[in-house]
């Protein structure tokens, strides 16, 4: 049977609690591979694995139970290895690498913090820091609107003038949080959003962070921030040297 991984921690990381459970229906049950200094927390993969709620949650509650008492690698939903020696040997293989990590992000969290531009008020601060477009504005408004061309033009400068705006402000947002981490990340470009960052925080130092982001609202009440954590670390499990850039313990993972 196949073998679903959860996360990769040290060999000395506390035993995980009894009757502890994963995915799949029935859930199965959570267990524990060694290989040398490394283990892996495991359970027997399900047919059919898909990205349901239960499953998803069920990831992430192993992930937080073991978290909870000590490092841990966590590694992508889905991730699924043809049995326990391809696990225990991809620990072998990289054996200096996974101990590094884990020695590098002990005691660390992964905040995720998303923006974007509350519509209205972006319109007014580009109005108020760009005079070309009040000025415009004005002589549309005082030519009964303005004709076709010159409503277009002050389209296409406002839409111009929030672009600009948009890549000031994602500039913004790393310049105020990158100070308070340890590391970023930053994520894939979205139309969704003008920042997809997320942030390598020491645990006892997330209040900090926390207050720089709000900080960060109050000076800029025109950008709408989404912060997601603490999380494990995801976007700073980085892949050693034989193992390409989005994999993840040489292992396949389920669709999404």
């Amino acid at each position: 049977m196949s073998t679903y991984v959860y996360g990769i921690t040290a060999a000395s990381h506390p035993a995980l609690p009894k009757d502890m459970s994963g995915v799949g229906d029935p859930a199965r049950p959570v267990r524990v591979l060694t290989e040398g200094d490394l283990a892996a927390v495991v359970s027997d993969a399900p047919e059919g694995l898909r990205p349901k709620r239960r499953d998803l949650l069920a990831h992430q509650n192993v992930l937080g139970e073991v978290g909870a008492e000590g490092c841990v690698l966590p590694m992508r939903f889905g991730s699924v290895a043809p049995d326990d020696g391809s696990v225990t040997g991809v620990l072998a293989d990289r054996a200096e690498h996974y101990e590094e990590r884990l020695r590098t992000l002990d005691g660390k969290v992964e905040y995720n913090v998303k923006a974007t531009h509350d519509e209205e008020a972006v319109l007014h601060r580009v109005m108020s820091d760009n005079p070309e477009v009040r000025a415009v504005t004005e002589a549309n408004r005082q030519a009964g609107g303005g004709s076709y061309e010159q409503r277009l033009r002050l389209g296409e400068m406002v839409v111009a003038a929030v672009k600009a705006r948009e890549a000031e402000d994602a500039g913004e947002v790393r310049h105020a949080l990158e100070p308070v981490a340890d590391a970023i990340s930053v994520g894939p470009d979205s139309s969704g959003w003008l920042a997809n960052v997320s942030f390598l925080v020491e645990r006892d130092a997330a209040a900090s962070f926390l207050s720089e982001v709000e900080r960060l609202r109050t000076s800029h009440p025109h950008l709408d921030l989404r912060v997601n954590g603490p999380l494990p670390p995801y976007s700073f499990v980085e892949p050693g040297p034989a193992e390409p850039a989005g994999t993840s313990v040489g292992i396949d993972h389920a669709e999404e």
